[in-house]
């Protein structure tokens, strides 16, 4: 019926586009840093304390072993992930010109991989095999696994290598963490459905877990996932002038996503569960890095897990990729909630990416030093709201205090203060900001048309951007040739200029995502929408995991209301155990109700949960399964098919740097 396009669904989601990117040719066209951009990295080498080596004797400790050096393949041969893609980034190397120092140091940290002790024989972690870390807490009879990464194939090397080391020991409970694909996609290589369904082993997740996991990223899905594309540097070759890494970790495997739903849910903070013999005592953080998300105190071990809540950088309050804002107010009292709860006994934070930090004293630093981040840039943009200033004024003159600004943990390397801070406006004030010229601007093609006339031309426009390029005035002249890409997109001299611009910035960007978003668009300016393979996350789990009322929800989003016009009709939906619906279609959207029938339907459809899953993932059509018996119509049977004909599909490869 609804063929669903889910290549979307969370944080990461599926960010893993894990493409195949082809070598480069012999006359790349990418530029070397120039000194404009040379100036501002020393600068940013000298602010900061690169003397502390902290950090790296942390991401180093505990070493067990190695992560395996084979590359994971499917078994067609596609590529899930090489272990030795990121090899140029060397520990205790300089920063290449290419690529912001700071950066660097984190690329560097987060290619620390392989099998870690965090507390002697009780807490371990596969760092480095996706973008995600994998813990597994050993207790009484077996181990706990925490949040087992993107795909089967990752989580199932990182258990064998486990094992490998620590002994063979059943699998008494798997965590997720929260609902973010990296820390849920990879279950199956863990745990099986069997298993499960045993009680053998339980799942624990947060309250709302499952519904945000497949519902946060579906109806705005295509969307997400291209964009994700340039976020993640997906489309990017792995070298210093191209992705370097993610700033949460170096990138994203591309196997098989699955998702078996939680057994237990975890949904008041306080509450403790004893699991495998060690005591848990659980933090719920909602909407804080992820709708449904927790935190939790491992007593026996005096270790608090943060989840991604706190980790070695400024998180994002906004996904570059899109996504609902997240609010800094509450991650910052759920941050101080911990310490409140915690502080006073831990040994040692860890986190699902990134390294633990030791010692209650740096553990409670650690901690305050986050809380206090997020809390500031709460306050401090609604103090600069109340004095009359705008989105971009305030993001452009924030400041954080030196004592949070030095603190490694506290750099942009995935969020950035720009962007968060602009988040941050918008949730409170939304987009427009109060000066009515901007209030109904023209569209960007044309706006720009009349943008690069009123400058005399396009030619006039690129000799003035040609000079401020010369002076390294990198973001303006990405700004005004943006104007005359749209104004004239032909222009491939134009798009190139534009290309250099964002080359520098990528160069300069302290955060992973934005190096990748500047770089993806050069690339994409000088050669084109680069088509390249993706895998397919509309996985029969996820599939199977949405609700019928989600799945009606994403059919009003693929509706065209333009194709559908005056038309009206009604349909009931009978899925047997599984529930019946009405559906209407009228005045251009299409509205249902679970538990109902209207006696006035033009025709009733009779289909299995099952069977509409297949059609849902492709595997069969409405037609085929009408014609097989599989999906039986009573009444007008040309209503169904003229309901799934105003239904669009969406293009992946959207324009995004062009019009």
């Amino acid at each position: 019926m609804f063929r669903s396009h889910l290549s979307c669904l969370s944080c990461a989601t599926l960010v893993a586009l894990g493409v195949t990117v082809p070598a480069l040719a012999q006359d790349d066209p990418r530029k070397d840093a120039t000194d404009a951009t040379n100036q501002a990295n020393a600068a940013l080498l000298e602010y900061l304390p690169f003397d502390n080596t902290t950090d790296f004797e942390n991401a180093n400790r505990g070493l067990i072993a190695p992560l395996p050096s084979d590359v994971i393949q499917t078994e067609d041969g596609g590529l899930i992930w090489d272990p030795g893609k990121y090899g140029f980034v060397t520990e205790g190397s300089d920063a290449p010109a290419t690529v912001n120092p700071s950066l660097w140091r984190n690329s560097q940290l987060i290619n620390i991989s392989g099998l870690f002790e965090v507390v002697p024989d009780g807490i371990y972690q596969i760092r480095n095999l996706d973008l995600s870390n994998m813990t597994i807490i050993e207790g009484d009879e077996g181990v706990t696994v925490v949040d087992p990464l993107v795909s089967a194939e990752t989580a199932k090397v990182g258990m064998d290598l486990y094992f490998e080391h620590r002994g063979q020991k059943p699998v008494k409970a798997v965590i997720y963490t929260h609902s973010h694909v990296d820390h849920y996609g990879g279950v199956r290589g863990v745990v099986s459905d069997e298993d499960v369904a045993s009680g053998a082993t339980k799942i624990y997740a947060p309250e709302g877990f499952l519904e945000a996991a497949v519902a946060e990223n579906v109806f705005a899905g295509t969307a997400m996932s291209r964009r994700a594309s340039y976020m993640y540097g997906n489309l990017l070759p792995p070298d210093e002038k191209g992705q370097v890494g993610a700033g949460l970790g170096t990138t994203t495997s591309a196997g098989t996503v699955t998702l078996i739903p939680p057994t237990d849910i975890i949904s008041e903070t306080g509450h403790k569960e004893v699991i495998d013999g060690r005591t848990y005592e659980f933090l719920m953080a909602p909407g804080s890095e992820a709708p449904a998300e927790m935190l939790w105190y491992v007593e026996e071990y005096k270790a608090i897990e943060a989840a991604e809540d706190a980790t070695h950088t400024l998180h994002n309050t906004y996904s570059l990729r899109g996504a609902k804002i997240r609010e800094p107010l509450p991650w910052s009292k759920y941050l101080n909630q911990a310490l409140q709860m915690w502080g006073d006994d831990a040994e040692v934070i860890f986190a699902q990416h990134h390294w633990p930090t030791w010692g209650n004293e740096n553990v409670v630093e650690l901690l305050e030093k986050q809380r206090d981040l997020y809390r500031y840039i709460n306050d401090t943009t609604l103090n600069m709201v109340n004095k009359g200033m705008t989105m971009r004024e305030i993001a452009e003159d924030f400041k954080l205090p030196e004592s949070l600004d030095t603190f490694w943990a506290n750099r942009g390397y995935y969020g950035s203060i720009y962007h968060d801070v602009a988040a941050t406006y918008v949730l409170y004030l939304g987009w427009f900001d109060g000066n009515p010229s901007t209030l109904h601007e023209l569209a960007p093609a044309d706006g720009a048309a009349k943008f690069v006339e009123y400058m005399g031309g396009a030619d006039a426009v690129m000799e003035k951007a040609k000079a401020d390029y010369d002076a390294g005035n990198f973001r303006w002249v990405a700004e005004v040739m943006n104007k005359v890409v749209f104004a004239d997109p032909d222009n491939q001299e134009a798009k190139n200029l534009t290309a250099d611009a964002l080359e520098q910035l990528g160069y300069q960007a302290e955060s992973g995502p934005w190096r990748n978003f500047y770089l993806s668009g050069a690339q994409e300016l000088r050669k084109g929408v680069a088509q390249l393979p993706t895998p397919n996350t509309a996985s029969p789990d996820t599939i199977e995991a949405m609700s019928l009322d989600m799945i009606f929800d994403y059919a009003g989003v693929r509706l065209n209301s333009e194709k559908a016009g005056d038309a009206a009709m009604k349909l009931n939906f009978d899925f047997g155990n599984d529930g019946k619906y009405m559906v209407e279609l009228v005045n251009g959207v299409l509205n249902h109700t679970g538990g109902a029938q209207a006696e006035d339907a033009d025709a009733t459809i009779a289909l299995s949960r099952e069977e509409l899953n297949q059609i849902m993932l492709g595997q069969t059509n409405l037609a085929d399964a009408t014609s097989a018996g599989d999906v039986t119509v009573e009444g007008d049977k040309a209503k169904l098919q003229e309901l799934v004909s105003y239904l669009d599909s969406f293009e992946f490869w959207f324009n995004i740097v062009t019009p």
